[in-house]
């Protein structure tokens, strides 16, 4: 499903003359994977990984995907990504946050893999509450491209 809603909104940019980002390399994702360790001591759901071979983090009508932050790429992507790293370190500024890896955001939510439970969650911001659990990275991505498409 989640491919149906990129190829609406790959479309929707493109009547616009804009493209949407391409999906990550092996090289660049061995450097992510490194990076993340480094900086932030976790390692990253291969789920995701495999989203970011396909597109390396989206913003569309106010809904967010983070990807591959921009200094660790090959290439200039063709829309700006918000770096998971940076945006991580963000966000860990709150001691109770740490307990989650941040993937993405929107208005009202923030979107996480639980590194403890290994789940993947909606969370309401600013609360932190759990809006919606998901069993998987490829069904929470559904739900966010769902909504920025509404």
């Amino acid at each position: 499903m989640w491919k149906e809603c990129l190829e609406e909104i790959r479309q929707e940019e493109k009547r616009y003359g804009k493209d949407i980002n391409c999906g990550i390399s092996e090289e660049e994702a061995g450097t992510f994977i490194k990076a993340v360790k480094d900086e932030l001591g976790i390692a990253l759901p291969e789920e995701y990984l495999k989203i970011l071979r396909t597109i390396n983090g989206i913003e569309y009508n106010g809904f967010i995907l983070y990807g591959v932050d921009e200094p660790l790429l090959n290439e200039a992507p063709n829309q700006h990504i918000n770096g998971l790293i940076d945006c991580n370190k963000v966000w860990y500024e709150n001691e109770w946050q740490k307990q989650y890896l941040f993937l993405g955001e929107g208005s009202i939510s923030w979107y996480v893999y639980d590194l403890k439970t290994k789940m993947y969650y909606e969370l309401d911001n600013p609360s932190g509450e759990i809006s919606e659990e998901f069993h998987d990275f490829e069904r929470m991505l559904d739900k966010m491209l769902e909504d920025a498409l509404q």
